[in-house]
């Protein structure tokens, strides 16, 4: 469908539009978010049609639209227009495909749109958003059902007209989630009884301070939630009001730090309420970085991601397979003797010389790869070739470069569209490489760079020399999260006041807030244990893989992983209970990957065998990282909750109750091998049973204890026939 010229105004009038039922669904797609941060990609192609896990990542948000009723799209384009437009008219998601699930999809053009905000005032004009809308960027995976959000939504409204968004938010739980956004932690102030949002701030390391003022008359609420443990994939439910506001802000950018922050500082002049939705289950978040990016594909890779996993082929030429090992082909992969493929995928045509490793990495289609090669924790999209004893590690190299033979691509690295590199060339970690200056011009070739035959050059964004030295959004422009080049602050400011105790240090504001601490715990210091952790995400989720590296075989060995493990630790200052959490969720997560159907069906108890004995020096490693000291039955109780939320996580993705209730099984396999293995005592696990947290948080954890009564029943049982022996021989 053609689309809409930026210079019209109203939409124009259909027959009958006035009498349109409102229960249609429509959803506005922001496809250009006016950021930097996948450069120097995204000067050759927009953001929304880079490939993630070999899908472009607009499939996926087009995917999540669907799969909640959408019945109209509008896709607001900005720079490469033209490419998406092309895109989405020759997919299925064009309105003349017969499989298209929407009624409308149109393309908007603004000539002049400099920001998100310009989008939105735009929308408020052209009159097209006839009720309730979703709203959401062209780079959101989710599979989150909103039938439930927007019922609350609309009742909100009906009962209160000037309630006019909710937004749907993620809860990451105890457990930290490594979709949290590195750099930027959002702080959600909401009421917990009204679900209404108050007041929203983000924080970041580079801040001299770091503490959040509120208004005092948010204080009077009570009670209220300060709320650090969200994933906000930017998923809202609008009413057209929300379009009025964006109008009559014409300086807001932002969807977030400008217009929400705004929005909720003035809501006494402006009357409107905000509301969130927070659910516990399903998955969302926006690639909007490499590091989401990264975090994203990994989830996509090890299923997390359901029904979005590398076999679902969304798209129809797609052809993916599961081979084992948690390997996925296309057809015509073509593997060498004697290479090693795990927990990857393989595009279409793409070949793999003899005697070469691919470890958690995504392949594209049509790519060569020679023999001898070393490729982990790397995005290599199409028809790039990499020859002959090359080596590649945590990289993403764009179509059609070249990697040339004994060549080292070093850690973060970017190698954009086309770029070649020289033989024997080792390429620095972190280091850009573009054809293209940031004006899109092309560059001289650096032989320093790229080597004497090599093309392309440093790549250099002047924005990153203008950009304050506070600016968090430098934090978000590597692949690999890092503050060591940054001057960051010592402040750790951890209490909650309000704006007069800024003024006067001697206000009760915080005594107020001591208060109300111990009443509610996320009331708690942001600096507080992991909660206000800006790298607690990050060691979870580098642990997790860790440990699952070396679980698998895929890579080291308990000795080396136990240094590396302290390492992260020390680095991320991360507590006992992160080290606990991460402990277990690995242990699970290769405990589930062996009872799955795609990986042989091992029986739980078997599973549980191999994945505490398999591998030497595991049951060493649970012992001291997972359980800490196995003497104390605290530890031992804590180390089974974390094993329960482990469990209830893996089975919320898993594939039908047959699926689920291995999950369960599976808990209490492991819990009877900790117990057989002299890990956990007969004491720590009855201790855990009865312990009411194992018993809270949904029909899920409820679920998942219950597979675990026969073993705590037949350990009450030989309890009291030791008691009783114990009383015989007294007598």
């Amino acid at each position: 469908m053609a689309p809409r010229a930026g210079a019209s105004g109203k939409k124009a009038g259909k027959p009958g539009a006035e009498e349109k039922r409102e229960d249609i669904l429509q959803a506005v797609v922001i496809a250009d978010s006016f950021q930097t941060r996948f450069r120097p990609f995204s000067l050759e192609k927009p953001r929304c049609l880079l490939p993630l896990a070999n899908t472009p990542l607009i499939e996926y948000t087009l995917e999540f639209l669907a799969m909640n009723g959408v019945q109209e799209v509008f896709i607001y384009c900005g720079e490469h227009h033209e490419q998406i437009e092309e895109y989405v008219q020759t997919s299925r998601w064009s309105p003349t495909h017969k499989s298209c699930p929407f009624s409308v999809l149109e393309f908007i053009r603004v000539s002049n749109a400099q920001s998100i905000g310009d989008f939105l005032r735009d929308l408020d004009k052209r009159n097209i958003m006839e009720g309730d809308f979703v709203l959401v960027q062209g780079d959101v995976v989710a599979n989150i059902p909103l039938d439930a959000a927007l019922t609350a939504h609309k009742t909100r409204r009906e009962a209160n007209r000037d309630s006019c968004m909710t937004m749907v938010l993620r809860e990451a739980g105890e457990e930290e989630h490594h979709t949290k956004t590195n750099g930027i932690t959002p702080v959600f102030v909401i009421d917990p009884r009204s679900k209404r949002c108050l007041h929203y701030e983000e924080m970041h390391p580079l801040q001299s301070e770091h503490y959040t003022a509120l208004d005092t008359e948010i204080l009077k609420n009570p009670e209220i939630e300060i709320r650090t443990d969200l994933v906000d994939a930017q998923i809202d439910i609008c009413t057209p009001d929300v379009l009025a506001l964006w109008s009559d802000s014409f300086d807001y950018e932002l969807p977030r730090a400008n217009f929400l922050h705004g929005i909720l500082k003035d809501w006494e002049l402006n009357g409107k309420l905000i509301h969130v939705d927070i659910v516990n289950h399903g998955y969302g978040a926006r690639a909007s970085n490499f590091q989401m990016y990264e975090a994203i594909s990994r989830d996509l890779l090890s299923g997390w991601t359901y029904p979005f996993l590398p076999d679902s082929n969304l798209m129809r030429d797609q052809t993916y397979q599961s081979r084992g090992h948690n390997r996925y082909e296309e057809d015509d992969v073509v593997l060498g003797e004697e290479c090693e493929v795990t927990n990857s995928m393989l595009g279409k045509d793409t070949h793999v010389g003899n005697g070469s490793t691919i470890i958690n990495s995504v392949i594209g289609r049509n790519c060569k790869i020679g023999n001898n090669v070393k490729i982990t924790d790397s995005f290599i999209w199409g028809d790039v070739v990499i020859n002959d004893g090359a080596v590649v590690r945590r990289a993403i190299i764009g179509d059609a470069a070249i990697v040339g033979k004994q060549t080292e691509i070093g850690d973060g690295s970017l190698l954009s569209f086309g770029v070649q590199i020289s033989e024997s060339t080792t390429v620095k970690a972190s280091t850009p490489i573009s054809l293209l200056s940031a004006d899109s011009e092309p560059v001289s070739s650096d032989s320093s760079i790229v080597g004497p035959q090599g093309k392309g050059a440093f790549f250099r964004d002047p924005e990153d020399d203008e950009a304050e030295h506070d600016d968090p959004s430098r934090l978000q422009k590597s692949l690999i999260y890092s503050l060591e080049q940054f001057n960051i602050s010592t402040s750790s400011v951890s209490t909650l006041a309000d704006e007069d105790d800024l003024a006067d240090e001697d206000s009760d504001a915080a005594s107020l807030s001591a208060s109300r601490e111990g009443r509610r715990s996320r009331l708690s210091s942001f600096a507080s244990d992991d909660s206000g952790n800006r790298n607690s995400g990050s060691f979870h989720s580098d642990a997790v893989h860790g440990l699952l590296d070396v679980l698998r075989g895929t890579s080291g060995s308990f000795d080396s992983e136990r240094l590396e493990f302290t390492s992260l630790r020390f680095a991320s200052n991360a507590s006992d209970a992160a080290m606990r959490r991460a402990v277990a969720t690995a242990f699970v997560r290769r405990g589930v990957e062996l009872v799955t159907s795609e990986h042989g069906t091992m029986e739980p108890a078997k599973a549980a065998k191999h994945v505490l004995t398999a591998r030497e020096g595991a049951k060493a490693f649970v012992a001291e990282y997972g359980v800490g000291d196995v003497a104390v039955r605290a530890e031992q109780v804590e180390f089974a909750l974390a094993l329960q939320k482990a469990a209830v996580s893996s089975a919320k993705v898993a594939a039908g109750d047959t699926e689920k209730a291995k999950v369960g099984n599976l808990l209490a396999a492991l819990l009877q091998q900790l117990y057989d293995l002299d890990i956990v005592e007969e004491e720590g696990i009855l201790a855990w049973w009865k312990d009411a947290r194992s018993q809270e948080g949904g029909a899920e954890m409820q679920a998942v204890r219950q597979k675990c009564r026969a073993l705590v029943e037949w350990l009450e049982e030989a309890d009291e026939e030791s008691e009783s022996g114990d009383e015989d021989d007294e007598d």
